[in-house]
Order: C-alpha cells, then structure tokens, then sequence
C-alpha cells in the first residue's frame, strides 16, 4: 500500500462534535480511489459500482493532515477493485479503511461495461510516484 495524497481538514469538513465527518472522508475516499484507479487503468470512464466495508477507526480533528493508501486487491476484466487506508498523517494511525472498492471501465457514449485491458499482474508492476 502506497501513500499517495494527502488534505488538510479544514473547519468545513468537522462535524457537530468538532471532528472529521464520515461523509466528508468517504467523499475524499471516492475521489482519491477515482483517481488512483484512472491513473492505474489509464482510462478516465470509470464508475464506482461498490463500496465494501467501512471501518472508522480513529477521528481527525481541524488542522490535522490525513493521507490515503490504495493498493489494487483484484483485477476483472472490466473492473479493478481497491482496498483505501485513510490515516493521521504526524501519528500514523488509521482513521478508516474502505475494502472492496470497485469502479467498472465503461464505453463513454453507451455507458456499457467495456473491458480494460489491464492483468493485476501489470498494475502492480507499475511504478507510483509518491509525494514529498
């Protein structure tokens, strides 16, 4: 598992009790699995069709830096799924992890599950650059 972003909670994303809300974090989680699956995949129509298990863990509180962990769990044939690991960036422990994240490649103008391309084999022969 690769840490490869990171976000600054900002007052806007507390909830009433002055930590994290766990819509904001699984709005930050959709996005960042998007993004790693795209980069991964090389395509950009992707969809998200599952959410697996959620599992909160610890909070984050206005002014802490959260990063995000993804790692490719398994490869179909137009799909991949992806396991996400958010946690406190200064203590390093998990705030959520999300399992089974599935996004399926799909035709742009029909909207029909097209095949990929890719072998889990081959993604995880990929380098990823991490940030600083």
């Amino acid at each position: 598992m690769r840490f490869l972003s990171r976000r600054l909670v900002m007052p806007n994303d507390l909830n009433f009790a002055g930590s994290l809300f766990g819509g904001r974090i699984l709005e930050w989680i959709d996005e960042e699995a998007y993004i790693f699956a795209a980069c991964q995949l090389d395509a950009k129509s992707l969809v998200t069709k599952h959410i697996g298990a959620i599992a909160f863990e610890t909070s984050a509180y206005q002014g802490d830096v959260v990063e995000f962990g993804l790692g490719v769990k398994k490869v179909g044939i137009t799909s991949v799924t992806l396991t996400c690991v958010v946690r406190n960036k200064q203590t390093k422990q998990n705030i959520c992890v999300a399992d089974d994240i599935v996004f399926v490649h799909i035709d742009p103008e029909t909207r029909t599950p097209q095949p990929h391309g890719k072998t889990k084999a081959e993604l995880d022969a990929l380098p990823i650059e991490t940030p600083a």
